[in-house]
């Protein structure tokens, strides 16, 4: 066995290591004690008028979203992966487009289209001659228009998940079944699905806590649920004690949703599908069944992609001249700076991570990287108080310390700082870099670390030298997926920015709670657009796996 580094420097990254996982944790932590220290009066206020409705629109939403991510995803990467008709290839990477938008994005696009002085109800009343009052049109700005939103945007993760699951099933017990008498559709839901379910369970449960993550879409629809009811109470009730207690409420709540998450990835490895590989055998669809499969799949991407991209575009098309305004610029700038920031060194932390368990895989080092990695499971309006709360203490009795001693206000050194709110955007995003990393590590054989060390390199050089050359991809992966996410990101950023200093999601969501759609969809496609860059990168990957995997046909009815 390669003997373990056991040196000063090792002892150092352990301990940053586990720095930054504590600063991971810091955030749940905070929140808890803060939610059980502080005074409940506002809190118990809440509970007596709105905290269920609060608890009820959440459940509403989870049940919602659930279903439609589920059906949508997993039959569209059923039809992509194991039957053929037109356009196949096409939706194989078309369906995973809607992921660049965020949710709230696609709020505003609809409620233009869609509300009462929108387009549809317009050329509605102009052909039926109806007045205002004279039929029913389902209301955009509900909870069940937050759940389609949300549904278009987040069944993706279904589908990418599911899809993967399908292509590394094994036909044997698929074909198993056909020879026994069972449909193309019968030995499907009776063989595939069941086996894919840990995926599929993976995906919406990630879709859940993104969910549960969500304050702009909400917000601008009117659905009040415990993200909007954070930053009620932060704001509008100036009470950091009801907002802490309402954050460790959907603290809990994503927390459980993550442990379901982590349940189904571990369950996920024991559904094999036989211990012999065969390829799955794609099924010709013909007649109304083709016809059928192309509505499941393009309906999704026209609405979840295609039509909002028209929407803002028509939106935005007389006010994309404010996009070159030097106010402009500078939201361009603000959201760019801090994406690049935070990109760096959540990515910079996630390396110092994972390189420590490598050399030493040990409980703790492991322990420390699945503690770091607890931030995907938490809303950033939940990061942004519970940094936000031991941190005002902090520069409040150090200005306390220095007026009484020296004379001097120190006013707010930490709160309302840039690098804070960087700190919030590394405990939300961690998980996504520590991923990245982790799937360029792995390919990465242990004896290359023997030979560095055998060739006299420090655990310093072996990273800069041997590792990060050879990870480059996976950290430039790392990087975009952060910078990206970070460009999206509107609850922590709402809460925690700096005095004056707004960023494109901000200023789109204030343009649009002012019913200033026009100028909100100049910012939105900005975000759409950056969005992008991150699906296009895995469209490649699809386009690559697919290639590496031939299917057999089989020229069967469905």
């Amino acid at each position: 066995m390669a003997k373990r580094y056991r040196t000063p420097s090792a002892f150092r990254l352990g301990s940053l290591s586990w720095l930054i996982a504590g600063m991971c944790l810091l955030p749940m932590f905070a929140a808890a004690l803060a939610a059980f220290t502080g005074g409940f009066e506002t809190f118990q206020g809440l509970w007596n008028s709105v905290l269920d409705d609060f608890a009820i629109a959440t459940a509403w939403l989870i049940v919602l979203v659930g279903t439609g991510t589920a059906i949508i995803g997993t039959g569209s990467a059923w039809l992509v992966t194991a039957t053929r008709f037109p356009g196949r290839r096409l939706f194989e990477i078309a369906l995973a487009l809607p992921l660049a938008f965020p949710a709230y994005v696609l709020a505003y696009a609809y409620t233009d289209f869609l509300d009462h002085p929108g387009w549809v109800q317009t050329t509605l009343r102009d052909l039926t001659g109806w007045g205002p009052r004279d039929y029913w049109f389902p209301e955009i700005r509900s909870l069940g228009g937050a759940a389609a939103m949300l549904t278009l945007v987040l069944y993706p993760y279904v589908y990418l998940l599911t899809r993967a699951a399908f292509l590394q099933q094994s036909a044997t017990a698929y074909i198993a079944a056909r020879t026994l008498g069972a449909s193309s559709w019968g030995a499907f839901f009776r063989v595939s699905l069941p086996i894919a379910r840990p995926a599929i369970a993976g995906g919406v449960l990630l879709a859940l806590m993104e969910t549960l993550a969500d304050y702009g879409t909400v917000s601008y629809f009117g659905v009040r649920t415990f993200a909007t009811g954070i930053y009620q109470a932060w704001y509008s009730f100036f009470d950091r004690s009801a907002a802490a207690q309402l954050a460790l409420c959907l603290l809990v709540i994503a927390l459980v949703i993550a442990a379901l998450e982590r349940r189904q990835r571990k369950d996920q490895r024991h559904h094999a599908a036989g211990r012999r590989f065969e390829a799955m055998q794609s099924v010709n669809l013909t007649g109304w069944q083709s016809v059928g499969a192309i509505a499941f799949c393009g309906l999704p991407v026209l609405l979840g992609f295609l039509l909002p991209v028209g929407l803002l575009l028509e939106l935005g098309w007389h006010s994309f001249d404010n996009l070159l305004t030097e106010r402009y610029l500078g939201f361009l700038r603000n959201s760019v700076v801090l994406a690049l920031i935070a990109a760096v060194v959540t990515v910079a932390a996630a390396v110092l991570l994972g390189f420590n368990a490598r050399l030493h895989p040990t409980p703790a080092a492991k322990a420390s990287i699945r503690v770091a990695g607890l931030g995907y499971a938490v809303p950033g309006g939940v990061i942004a108080v519970g940094l936000l709360v031991p941190f005002a203490a902090f520069d409040n009795a150090l200005d306390g310390f220095m007026e009484a001693r020296f004379g001097i206000d120190t006013g707010l050194l930490i709160t309302g700082s840039i690098w804070l709110l960087v700190a919030a955007y590394a405990v939300r995003f961690m998980a996504a870099a520590l991923s990245a990393y982790d799937a360029g590590l792995s390919t990465i054989n242990p004896n290359v670390d023997a030979v560095a060390r055998t060739l006299g390199r420090t655990p310093r050089s072996m990273l800069r030298g041997v590792h990060l050359p050879i990870l480059r991809p996976s950290i430039l992966t790392g990087l975009l997926i952060v910078f990206v996410d970070v460009m999206k990101e509107l609850p922590a950023t709402l809460i925690m920015r700096p005095f004056n200093y707004d960023t494109l999601a901000v200023q789109a969501h204030r343009l649009a709670a002012d019913e200033r759609l026009g100028e909100a969809a100049v910012p939105s496609l900005v975000i759409a657009a950056v969005g992008l860059l991150p699906v296009v990168v895995l469209c490649v990957g699809l386009g690559r796996e697919r290639t590496a995997r031939r299917f057999v046909p089989e020229p069967a009815e469905a």
